[in-house]
């Protein structure tokens, strides 16, 4: 009789002893924590981000989220594009049509170049990135440089002129060009918004520089 009573006692010791002995004790640390606290967070509307002047492809995003368990994951888009750092990325969970856009974007890249700079012996000529020098002078050679991003170029002929300096309006990739003389040729020197590197095409009595 007492060993039963023993018996009895010491089940009723373990059961007092685990916290929920409706669960396995070896499954208790497998249980994820949840909690019915509500964190009142503003609804993501729209972010922005803004990429250095170096920056010209996008390989992927990665985006940090918080699950319903309070547990954080991550997930990766890969998405190998080229890009335009002028214009910002944006995170957003609203769709507007870009129908409208679209069209306005098309209508303007097929607008002619504007002049940028004249003078009697060399123009120039602006469309975004392409700038195109007019002028029967032949290329000696053209180089960048840096501290301000600029490129500049070297035309044979023997004059003798002012320093001339043009300011660009606001928004163009080609901010100013100056023009100065020197013996035997001509220096002139187009200052950038930012690092690019470029190219150069020869036309007929031109020459059609185009950032990359």
């Amino acid at each position: 009789m007492l060993r039963t009573i023993f018996l009895f006692l010491s089940l009723v010791m373990l059961v007092e002893a685990r916290e929920n002995p409706f669960f396995p004790a070896s499954n208790l640390n497998e249980i994820p924590f949840t909690t019915n606290q509500i964190q009142h967070l503003p609804p993501l509307q729209r972010v922005s981000v803004t990429l250095p002047s170096t920056a010209r492809e996008i390989e992927s995003i990665t985006i940090n989220y918080k699950n319903l368990d309070g547990s954080l994951s991550t997930k990766k888009i890969v998405l190998h594009n080229s890009i335009d750092w002028h214009l910002p990325l944006f995170v957003s969970q609203s769709y507007t049509p870009l129908q409208k856009q679209t069209k306005k974007k098309q209508h303007t890249q097929q607008s002619k170049m504007k002049r940028f700079a004249k003078l009697p012996f060399i123009s120039f000529y602006q469309d975004k990135k392409h700038l195109k020098i007019i002028t029967k002078d032949k290329l000696l050679r053209s180089f960048l440089l840096v501290k301000p991003h600029r490129i500049v170029c070297d035309f044979q002929k023997n004059i003798n002129l002012r320093s001339y300096t043009k300011t660009a309006p606001k928004g163009s990739l080609f901010t100013k060009i100056r023009i100065g003389s020197h013996k035997g040729y001509y220096r002139v020197v187009i200052e950038l918004d930012g690092f690019y590197r470029y190219k150069v095409k020869k036309l007929t009595n031109a020459y059609l520089f185009s950032l990359l």
